[in-house]
C-alpha cells in the first residue's frame, strides 16, 4: 500500500481550479468520434522519437471545451519503460509507483491474467508510447494515422501493434448489451453530471467523485493529494490502463440458451451483466427491460443495491454489482465503492457476431479497455483482483466475475437468489486478455518537457 502525504482542508474542485489547457482531452470527459486506433511503440532511436513527439504535440487534444468537434484528435501516454528510455532522470523515476515501474505483465497472477489469458500468451510486448487516435470516419482514422507516422521520424519508432476500434450499431457492447451507462461524475470537468453517476449521498443524492481520484495534483476521497511523482508529472497526468480483450460471443449466447434458466435465456443474460440489453437496470425493473426509463438520461443510472441487499433483485455477483457496487455494504462491513471508481474510455473493436448465430466464426472480436485513475493499485487492480476475480468481498466464496471473470477451476459458479436460489455452474471461457499495459498520460506541461529531452 503507498503512503499518504498530509491532510488537507476540505475544498472541492471547480472548472476554475482546474487548468483544462493542460489536462490531454480524453481524461474528463469521452470523444464521441466513432474511429479509433491505439498505436503502440516502441522507441528505438531518442533523438528521432522526441523530433515525432514534438510534431505530434499539436495534434494533441486537451480537456478545453470545443467550439466545434475536431476531425481528429490524438492523446500521448507512456510506459514506465518508455520513460526510462527517453531518459528520464533516476531520482524521477524512483518517484513512481511499484505498479507502474514493475508493469502490467509482472502482476498477472494478481491479475488474474492466467491460461489463456497468460502473458506468454499476448498479441503484443510492453510499448513504450501509446498513441491513441480518435477520428470522426475510417477515412481521417487513417489520414491522422499517417501524420503520426511520417517517413523522417518513423525509424526512430517501432510500431509493435496496432488496434482499431470502433463504435457498435446502437451503442451495444459485443454481447448484446448497451455500454458506457455508468461513468463517474468528477468534480471540476465542466460536464453535466446525472443522478447515479457519482456517490451516494443520503438517501437518494448523488455527488460528484472527487478530482484527485482522477488526476494527480488535486484532493481525492480522503481529502489529501493522491501521491504523486516529481514534478512535472505530479499535477493533470493520470494513469493509464490499457488491456485488449477478446470476446466469445458465440459462446455467451450457447450458454445462457443451454444452462435452463427458469426465466429463459434473456433473464439469465440479464441477471449475469446485471441490466436488460436496452441498458434497464435490474435494480429497478428486475422483471423485464423498462424502454421508458432505459431512455431517461436521468433515471437508468439512478439506482444502487443497499435496498436489495441479498440480490433479489439484481444478483450479488452480477457483473455490473462486481465492478461497481455503489452503495452496498461489502460482506465485511463497510462501504466499497469511493475509493475505487474509475474512469472507462474503452472502445469495441472487431464485427459484430450476425444476431442468432450460435457457433463462433473464428473473427477477432473484443474490447479495448482503457481505464483512468490516480493509484492502479487502490482502483484498477483491486476492481480486478479482489472483485472480478475474487467473490469474497460479496460472500461468494471463489466465484468469479460470471462474465469477464477468470474461470479457475470450481469458481465458475453464479448464484441467483431466490426461494429457492438457482445455482448456474459450468460458466465457459467468455473473455480473454491479448495483451496490455500500465502507462501514465502526462499533462501537456509535461509533454512539452518530454518533448525537450535528447537522450
Amino acid at each position: 500500500m503507498e503512503g499518504r502525504p498530509t491532510r488537507l482542508p476540505p475544498r472541492d474542485a471547480t472548472p476554475a481550479d482546474i487548468d483544462l489547457s493542460d489536462i490531454q482531452g480524453n481524461v474528463l470527459r469521452g470523444y464521441t468520434m466513432p474511429a479509433a486506433a491505439y498505436l503502440m511503440l516502441r522507441i528505438s532511436d531518442v533523438a528521432q522519437a522526441t523530433t515525432l513527439l514534438r510534431r505530434s504535440l499539436p495534434l494533441v487534444c486537451t480537456a478545453e471545451t470545443w467550439d466545434r468537434q475536431p476531425a481528429a484528435a490524438i492523446n500521448l501516454s507512456f510506459s514506465y519503460a518508455g520513460f526510462q528510455r527517453l531518459g528520464l532522470d533516476p531520482d524521477t523515476l524512483a518517484s513512481f509507483p511499484p505498479a507502474f515501474r514493475e508493469g502490467m505483465r509482472a502482476r498477472a497472477t494478481l491479475l488474474g491474467d492466467v491460461g489463456p489469458s497468460a502473458p506468454d500468451q499476448w498479441e503484443f510486448d510492453e510499448p513504450h508510447v501509446l498513441v491513441s487516435v480518435y477520428a470522426a470516419d475510417a477515412e481521417r482514422l487513417e489520414e491522422t494515422l499517417g501524420s503520426v507516422l511520417v517517413p523522417d521520424t518513423q525509424d526512430g519508432v517501432e510500431l509493435l501493434h496496432v488496434q482499431r476500434a470502433h463504435d457498435l450499431p446502437g451503442g451495444k457492447d459485443h454481447f448484446g448489451f448497451f455500454d458506457g451507462v455508468s461513468q463517474p461524475a468528477i468534480q471540476g470537468s465542466g460536464v453535466l453530471s446525472r443522478p447515479g453517476d457519482g456517490i451516494r449521498q443520503g438517501e437518494h443524492g448523488w455527488r460528484e467523485v472527487a478530482t484527485g481520484e482522477v488526476l494527480l495534483g488535486y484532493p481525492d476521497e480522503d481529502r489529501t493529494l493522491p501521491k504523486a511523482p516529481h514534478a512535472p508529472y505530479d499535477r493533470n497526468g493520470t494513469y493509464v490502463v490499457l488491456r485488449k480483450l477478446a470476446v466469445d460471443t458465440a459462446a455467451f449466447r450457447r450458454f445462457v440458451a443451454d444452462a435452463g434458466y427458469p426465466g429463459g435465456p434473456e433473464m439469465l443474460a440479464a441477471k449475469i451483466v446485471g441490466r436488460w440489453p436496452d441498458g434497464t437496470p435490474l435494480a429497478l425493473a428486475p422483471d423485464g427491460p423498462d424502454e421508458a426509463l432505459a431512455s431517461d438520461p436521468a433515471r437508468i443510472n439512478d439506482f444502487g443495491y443497499a435496498d436489495d441487499p441479498q440480490g433479489l433483485r439484481c444478483p450479488l455477483g452480477s457483473h455490473i454489482r462486481r465492478a461497481n457496487p455503489r452503495d452496498a455494504p461489502s460482506f465485511f462491513g463497510g462501504r466499497l465503492s469511493a475509493r475505487h471508481r474509475i474512469v472507462r474510455r474503452g472502445r469495441a473493436y472487431g464485427d459484430p457476431l450476425p444476431p442468432g448465430v450460435l457457433d463462433d466464426d473464428g473473427a477477432d472480436r473484443g474490447l479495448v479497455f482503457v481505464s483512468f485513475q490516480s493509484n492502479l493499485w487502490r482502483q484498477f487492480e483491486t476492481i480486478q483482483a479482489q472483485w472480478i476475480n475474487d467473490g469474497d468481498r460479496f460472500g461468494l466464496g471463489r466465484d468469479t466475475d460470471p462474465l469477464v471473470g477468470e474461470p479457475y477451476p470450481g469458481a465458475t459458479k453464479l448464484t441467483v437468489p431466490g426461494t429457492p436460489p438457482y445455482f448456474v455452474t459450468s460458466r465457459p471461457r467468455l473473455v480473454t486478455m491479448r495483451g496490455g499495459a500500465y502507462l501514465f498520460q502526462p499533462s501537456m506541461t509535461a509533454l512539452r518537457h518530454l518533448a525537450r529531452l535528447d537522450g
